[in-house]
């Protein structure tokens, strides 16, 4: 056990700090600050010791130069068992600090305000602040590290429980976390400056290129029961500094604990469903949609999504980009499901949907953006741009002799909406309001087609089609024809596109280009 004598604080974020440094005192420990928060003790007379005057050396270049000093890390990094550290101690008139409370400036949430200058930036860029933290985390066999309100009220439990002191054990845990604090504060700084590139007066914003150092630290949110299969630990993390939003940050009102898959499959719910406007739903298994509708209420479009392919549905996820209401709650509880998503549930909604004991019910805020998406390969990572690309239908180029109707159109984007989130190959047949069948993860084109249309449980006949790529061979889009399709979306640009082209005016069918592709593997 160490007894805690002298504490260092100097804090941006003071939350819980007046009871903190107050029982600190009333525990007869001395208290250095610096000069804002030594103010603030002041203020609500808690007697504190300047730093400046402990160092004997002012506070210089507008506070850049406070705790930078040999009395300072002296006292936090000197061996309290090694002879030599203590006389030189003694001679230099250093005293030990036994605990540092110290909390950063917020870079990442400066450095995110709207219209904030460079200079701005870089002053919230805290450099004394790490050095004492890093300085009392490695010393921590005899100096204790405080970095998170959230831990101010346990460690005085132990304080007071111990007679002021505390454990090797409690000072390793808080090293721990003192450590990730600096490594996640720098990879901020250093992911900010490689998202940016110099212009002669200040740093821009990187556009043409991805930045030449990747850096991210990630928060553990919670351990998971298993990862995909039972033998694999897992666990959900967040990316430190965000807030808590969409599905890893979302409100659990009901149910079980959320599994490694029921995350990964209510993430690609979530990110489906909030590409429509009017009521949505979309129904997943196994991260593919077995069932997507939009109508003109939330029950009619879910409705119509789980019966696009009912078997399928049973133990699906679902996601709802409007609030659950009573009759949309009726729906659900009809058929077997693992999540339901969406912005919020009615109180009658709730009623009904928690006399399911294992459903777990979730409360999603809208996406925020994600710039970037990562994904481990053996020995590396690849980074992309996420794939946000919205289609207008003044970008859709006709290249059949006929035109498709209006009604036709509809159906080709709402198809096209829906085919970005399927698994390469992917093909999709849709009406206006409603997926009808779905081709995914094939390997070859003309199978997505024939696998869609195999599944499809509704008529085909006068359906729209839509492709996440281009078809090679005329054979898919013959095929389709086939089933009774009657109007086709895809991106164009193969060296066959006019046999292509060819084959669907042969039957009569309207065909567009988008100029884009949407593959997902």
């Amino acid at each position: 056990m160490i007894r805690i004598q002298r504490a260092l604080i100097s804090v941006s974020d003071k939350s819980g700090l007046a009871e903190l440094s107050g029982r600190l005192h009333e525990m007869g420990v001395e208290l250095l600050s610096t000069g804002g928060t030594a103010a603030f003790l002041r203020e609500r007379k808690i007697p504190v010791v300047e730093v400046s005057d402990y160092t004997g050396f002012p506070e210089i270049m507008d506070g850049r130069v406070k705790t930078l000093h040999p009395k300072i890390h002296g006292g936090l990094l000197a061996l309290r068992n090694k002879e030599s550290h203590l006389s030189q101690m003694e001679a230099q008139g250093i005293r030990p600090i036994d605990m540092v409370v110290v909390n950063l400036y917020p870079f990442r949430e400066t450095a995110a305000r709207e219209g904030i200058t460079y200079p701005e930036v870089i002053e919230q860029i805290d450099i004394g602040g790490p050095s004492m933290i890093r300085s009392a985390a490695k010393n921590h066999a005899g100096v204790a590290v405080l970095t998170d309100p959230a831990d101010y009220a346990w460690v005085l439990q132990e304080l007071e429980l111990h007679h002021g002191a505390l454990g090797a054990g409690t000072r390793f845990r808080l090293a721990q976390k003192a450590f990730a604090a600096t490594a996640s504060y720098d990879s901020a700084i250093a992911a900010w400056f490689s998202d940016r590139t110099w212009s002669g007066e200040g740093a821009e914003k990187r556009e043409e290129t991805l930045p030449s150092t990747e850096v991210m630290a990630l928060d553990k949110i919670g351990d998971l029961r298993y990862g995909e299969n039972p033998h694999q630990r897992a666990a959900l993390y967040r990316r430190s500094g965000d807030p808590a939003f969409g599905v890893a940050g979302a409100g659990v009102l009901h149910g079980k604990e959320l599994s490694y898959n029921n995350l990964l499959d209510s993430d690609a719910a979530w990110n489906l469903v909030m590409e429509f406007d009017r009521p949505a739903a979309a129904v997943i298994k196994h991260t593919n949609p077995c069932g997507v509708a939009q109508a003109d209420t939330l029950a009619e479009a879910y409705a119509l999504a789980r019966d696009s392919d009912p078997l399928s549905a049973f133990g699906s996820v679902v996601a709802l980009n409007r609030p659950v209401d009573r009759d949309t709650a009726d729906e659900i509880q009809k058929t077997f499901v693992e999540v339901v998503l969406a912005p919020d549930f009615a109180a009658d909604a709730l009623a009904v949907l928690r006399q399911k004991k294992n459903l777990r019910l979730l409360r999603v805020s809208a996406l925020a953006p994600v710039a970037r998406q990562h994904r481990q390969i053996s020995g590396g990572f690849l980074v992309q741009d996420k794939d946000t690309y919205f289609l207008g239908p003044d970008e859709l180029k006709t290249v059949t002799r006929r035109a498709p109707s209006r009604e036709e159109l509809e159906a080709l984007l709402f198809g096209w909406r829906v085919v970005k989130h399927v698994k390469s190959n992917a093909i999709v047949f849709s009406s206006p309001n409603r997926m009808l069948g779905i081709g995914a993860g094939q390997t070859s084109r003309v199978d997505a087609v024939k696998w869609g249309a195999m599944k499809a449980t509704l008529p085909l006949e006068g359906c729209a089609l839509a492709s996440d790529a281009f078809f090679p061979f005329p054979d898919g889009l013959l095929a389709a024809a086939e089933y009774g399709v009657r109007a086709v979306i895809q991106p164009g640009g193969s060296v066959r596109d006019a046999e292509v082209i060819e084959a669907a005016d042969s039957r009569g069918i309207a065909m567009v280009f988008t100029g884009i592709r949407h593959f997902k593997h």
